[in-house]
């Protein structure tokens, strides 16, 4: 735990696989075509406070559903990447932009495509419920699988070492209705 801490203490953005770690994976696919996702309240409660704490939060996705754009930005997320086939270029944008060293950035994802970028990352982690090439590069593998509360379980990891995590008036408010 004490190398986990150390880096979790460097941490200064989050970037975000969708399918598979901010939701289930699975894809509801309604009469008209559309493909539906589930989030978890927890996890958007912690995306909105990271937010609020001044981190950078980025999604990544190969998906491209106006859904997630949509559930994202009412967390107060700005950067998000969709319909991507290669995620490393976004993840080279975002280091460039924010001025971040590999070190201070968490990267989380699921599956092979998330492999390139998370050997990228100062911190690549997992949810439980990942796959095994996914796994065997993790620095850390939450008890959580993916959309059951992972990215809550890093993000909290970190601003609780940080002493960022405690509110003073938290909200509940997610950013669902607006």
């Amino acid at each position: 735990m004490p190398v986990l801490f150390d880096q979790l203490k460097q941490i200064k953005a989050f970037i975000f696989d969708v399918d598979g770690v901010l939701t289930d994976g699975r894809i509801l696919v309604n009469e008209a075509g559309e493909q539906l996702r589930q989030f978890n309240i927890k996890d958007g409660y912690a995306l909105q406070l990271a937010v609020k704490r001044g981190f950078p939060v980025i999604a990544i996705s190969g998906g491209r559903s106006l859904g997630i754009k949509h559930r994202l930005q009412g967390l107060g997320i700005t950067d998000i990447y969709l319909g991507l086939e290669s995620k490393t270029e976004a993840f080279e944008e975002v280091q460039s932009k924010y001025g971040l060293k590999k070190e201070e950035i968490l990267y989380m994802g699921d599956d092979m495509p998330d492999r390139a970028v998370m050997l990228l990352a100062g911190l690549p982690v997992c949810p439980a419920d990942a796959v095994e090439e996914i796994k065997a590069i993790s620095t850390y593998i939450s008890p959580k699988n993916g959309g059951a509360g992972c990215v809550r379980d890093v993000i909290e990891k970190v601003l609780k070492i940080q002493k960022k995590w405690e509110e003073v008036n938290p909200s509940a408010h997610d950013g669902s209705l607006s």
